[in-house]
């Protein structure tokens, strides 16, 4: 980056951006929150995660302003929409080529921006160019594109990698944390979400994007691998004293031998609802959670308990595998007798996990031990508040 900031028309592109802003407030605080970075070695512009704009001086010469605002809401809306994060959650092979990750992008903002009104600078990327529909997420228009569909490079605040023409994370003006940059994601929705209901105008991409910033879906398999690994780090916190393996202390007191503290690994049982209302769908959700819950206490040995239940407890499985399950039942259903059995065992369990669609009586106060209930089906009625929940959408995929 040879060029002095004296290179780029920083009036112009300035009034651009108060253009962008003024035209739609909602997006005002995103839009200065972005530092500007004179760069002639971008094609024309381009944004880093760490919220720094990198800007072409021979574009910004070359482009209206009206179009130029256009491109600072291109730019900004890869940001807001968290496209380096969502990027980095992809499969290696969806991630690796960023030229047609970066096409998905674009086609995903585009579609919104032109609907909307704004002005875009000739070849600009549009799903129907491909044959594609709008309104779509570019995790969608990433497996419909042709293979080797190339477009300008918008840096790593779109697609993740590091563009040859970024600045190191110390270097130039200071970067916006992650913290902060949620923060402003949830600022600019409260904001579209007021502007809606003032004037009742808003695109259907930015009403979307709005309403999940808000009101988010809460991926159901990380926040039952959230609860029972939390659950998991919970009991594997209690400590006691032991004599197994005397403290290190005892060598400095002759003749006195001190206990030393343990931390005892958690026992798991978890109880799978095989009642009537229970049909095949439900069960291999089921079962596929078992294999999750397995995976993510992480405890070696025969620890886990598997109890089959229906209005009385039909199977019981020390299991280190599902291949190790057995599930019977397809009476009534009351999930508080799987729970006292697993209570009851010898080897007592510190948290038990119940795979149920909900239709059972629970106990009248809390157990003793970690209670987890995993919802099975969307209109699983709720259990006592007390009881962690998570809801298991039928037919998901294990």
């Amino acid at each position: 980056m040879t060029e002095s900031r004296g290179d780029l028309d920083t009036t112009k592109l300035l009034a651009a951006r108060y253009r962008a802003a003024h035209d739609r407030p909602y997006l005002a605080s995103a839009l200065y929150a972005l530092t500007v970075v004179p760069c002639p070695d971008v094609q024309t512009m381009g944004v880093d995660r760490h919220w720094r704009c990198y800007v072409s001086p021979a574009f910004v010469a070359a482009t209206p302003v009206e179009e130029l605002a256009g491109v600072w809401v291109h730019e900004a809306a890869h940001l807001l929409r968290d496209h380096h994060g969502r990027a980095g959650r992809l499969p290696a092979a969806g991630r690796s080529d960023r030229y047609r990750l970066n096409v998905a992008q674009d086609c995903e903002i585009n579609d919104d921006l032109l609907a909307d009104g704004l002005r875009l600078p000739a070849g600009r990327v549009e799903p129907r160019l491909f044959g594609l529909p709008d309104g779509q997420l570019f995790e969608a228009y990433l497996d419909a594109l042709p293979p080797d569909v190339r477009a300008h490079d918008c840096g790593s605040g779109a697609h993740g990698l590091p563009a040859p023409w970024e600045l190191a994370p110390s270097d130039g003006p200071d970067p916006l944390g992650e913290a902060e940059a949620r923060a402003l994601r949830r600022h600019t929705a409260e904001a579209m979400r007021a502007h809606q209901r003032s004037r009742g105008t808003l695109p259907a991409g930015w009403q979307r994007w709005a309403e999940e910033v808000l009101e988010p879906t809460v991926d159901w398999r990380q926040a039952l691998s959230g609860a029972v690994r939390e659950a998991a780090a919970w009991a594997g916190g209690a400590v006691d004293y032991t004599y197994r393996r005397p403290s290190r202390r005892t060598a400095a007191l002759r003749g006195v031998v001190l206990p030393s503290l343990r931390r005892p690994l958690p026992r798991v049982a978890v109880v799978v609802d095989t009642s009537g209302s229970m049909g095949d769908a439900e069960l291999a959700a089921a079962l596929a959670e078992i294999t999750g819950v397995l995976r993510e206490v992480g405890v070696r040995g025969n620890r886990v308990t598997v109890l089959a239940c229906d209005a009385d407890v039909h199977a019981v499985s020390r299991v280190t595998s599902t291949e190790q399950v057995t599930l019977g039942g397809g009476g009534g259903t009351d999930m508080r007798v799987g729970i006292d059995a697993a209570l009851a065992a010898r080897d007592r369990p510190s948290i038990v996990v119940v795979l149920t669609d909900g239709y059972t009586p629970w106990p009248a106060e809390t157990p003793s031990c970690r209670l987890v209930a995993a919802l099975i089906g969307d209109g699983a009625p709720r259990p006592p508040h007390w009881v962690e929940t998570v809801r298991i959408p039928v037919g998901s995929p294990g």
